[in-house]
């Protein structure tokens, strides 16, 4: 005895089709805002009226910054156009993922006279740190450096 395929059928098979579609995209989308809404500044007009003189500042400092990982703690080499190590900045840094904010530090840097170093316990993978530094004259310093932690 055959099963006939009837309109129902039919009517029901796409349904469920279509509804799964839709779903799994629904749930996609939910999660992709819910980890990454994508603001970086709250008024992008107000932030590109300062961006040219911002940079032009900040390119004046010729500062160099490289970060690394040396077991828990992130070594930050932050030095002048000299060569000189930068000792009388203000340092604030983020620590996260590029794509979620859940697992974002606040890394608390000391000087120790050569390099700025800050305890971290970070669980494997690739890491940003967003580096905002303001020199002794108030003249901010931004930067984003790569970081990996090994499996």
């Amino acid at each position: 005895m055959t099963a006939t395929l009837t309109g129902r059928k039919v009517l029901g098979i796409f349904v469920l089709g279509f509804g799964t579609i839709v779903a799994a995209n629904m749930t996609l989308a939910v999660n992709a805002v819910r980890t990454f809404p994508g603001l970086e500044t709250k008024n992008s007009y107000v932030a590109s009226q300062r961006f040219d003189a911002d940079r032009a500042a900040q390119e004046a400092l010729a500062w160099t910054a490289a970060a690394t990982l040396t077991g828990t703690e992130v070594v930050l080499d932050l030095h002048d156009a000299t060569g000189v190590p930068v000792a009388d900045a203000t340092l604030t840094a983020t620590l996260g993922r590029a794509t979620n904010v859940s697992q974002d530090v606040t890394p608390r840097f000391v000087f120790d006279g050569t390099v700025w170093r800050a305890p971290v316990d970070l669980p494997p993978g690739n890491w940003d740190l967003r580096l905002a530094a303001t020199a002794a004259d108030g003249t901010p310093y931004r930067r984003r450096l790569k970081l990996r932690v090994a499996p």
